[in-house]
């Protein structure tokens, strides 16, 4: 009798159901870490079923290493199957509910490499975010003693000379919190530029990132945060699937025949489409670019300026992503370098 075994994920206490192949409930346990890797050591389980959170990868493949089969399920469609109030009982309930569900795509397990890699990402985004939050603070104090500085490096590098001269309007008592507060912001860059070296090191040394550098609008940043955080690729069926797990293609409200389609859905992973949107912003600049100087323009440059002449700027960039993410999905399961059209377009 093959037993599948539903956990739901905490930090310290875990929620165990275990059912036959029919679905009825045999068991239910509460365990701690401890007693949770004890009581597989000596079961024959044939399944475990697991919500796509936090530290699940990590079972995941602890599990595997036991021999177990894992299956990993996105947290949003386990919701649906939650019966009445939400418990810890209840979501393991829902989650053997779930994993018969044909419908639902499993989330494959990421290695230790990409999560590494998905790592490096998130704290590069965190320093990033701090640093605007310095700025901003910095910039507020500022002004309220009538210092006032442009945007970027430069304004930057005006309010540090104002604030280190002695004859700016600073009082004395803060002088020393604002050298410090740009000291802070010195070094988060330099920790930024040093994530990003290690990431550009990564890209050189994956065929993978290599492979997806082709593409244009998309760099070492882009690459490797797609190979950290989409896993297989090839678990996606074409290349609409995958834009629509970024959150890129249309949010649909339809019924009979009635079809309503509206805005860009959002799902999926934010930080991946963010990426792919300034990818899309940089493949309109640049064939702006060659318009503007009368270069040739190559079929995807052509396709996002006739698709900018009929919508606005912002649109076109979410419909040169959603492409962007297209040609990603192409270029990496067919495992094969972007090769640009040979017909090349000249701007009239």
């Amino acid at each position: 009798m093959a037993i599948t075994i539903a956990i739901d994920l905490a930090k310290t206490v875990f929620e165990l159901a275990a059912a036959d192949d029919s679905g009825r409930i045999l068991e239910r346990r509460r365990l701690s870490r401890p007693q949770l890797e004890r009581y597989f050591s000596n079961r024959e389980v044939d399944t475990v079923v697991m919500e796509a959170c936090g530290t699940a990868h990590h079972w995941g493949r602890w599990f595997a290493r036991q021999g177990i089969r894992v299956q990993l399920l996105p947290a949003h469609y386990v919701r649906a199957y939650v019966r009445r109030d939400k418990t810890d009982r209840a979501d393991a309930t829902a989650l053997l509910e779930a994993s018969r569900a044909t419908d639902i795509t499993p989330v494959t397990v990421k290695s230790v490499e990409q999560q590494a890699l998905q790592g490096l990402h998130r704290i590069r985004a965190a320093w990033g975010s701090t640093q605007i939050a310095r700025t901003n603070q910095l910039r507020g104090l500022c002004r309220e003693f009538g210092i006032a500085a442009p945007v970027g490096n430069r304004g930057i590098e005006q309010l540090a000379r104002a604030v280190a001269s002695g004859d700016s309007e600073v009082p004395e008592v803060l002088r020393g919190m604002l050298l410090q507060l740009l000291e802070e912001l010195r070094e988060l860059k330099a920790r930024e530029l040093q994530v990003e070296k290690q990431l550009a090191e990564i890209a050189r040394r994956s065929d993978a990132c290599k492979r997806l550098t082709t593409i244009p609008g998309v760099g070492v940043i882009t690459a490797t945060a797609m190979v950290g955080g989409v896993g297989d690729i090839r678990t996606f069926r074409n290349s609409r699937c995958f834009a629509g797990w970024l959150g890129l293609t249309p949010r649909e409200h339809s019924s009979g025949l009635r079809r309503k389609l509206g805005s860009i859905s959002k799902r999926g992973d934010g930080y991946l489409r963010m990426l792919l949107v300034f990818g899309g912003r940089a493949v309109l600049w640049s064939a702006n670019c060659a318009k503007r100087v009368g270069r040739p323009l190559t079929a995807l440059q052509a396709w996002a300026l006739r698709l900018e002449a009929r919508t606005c700027h912002n649109k076109a960039a979410i419909g040169v992503a959603n492409k962007l993410a297209r040609i990603i999905w192409a270029t990496w399961s067919r495992e094969r370098d972007f090769e640009s059209s040979a017909e090349m377009v000249v701007p009239a």
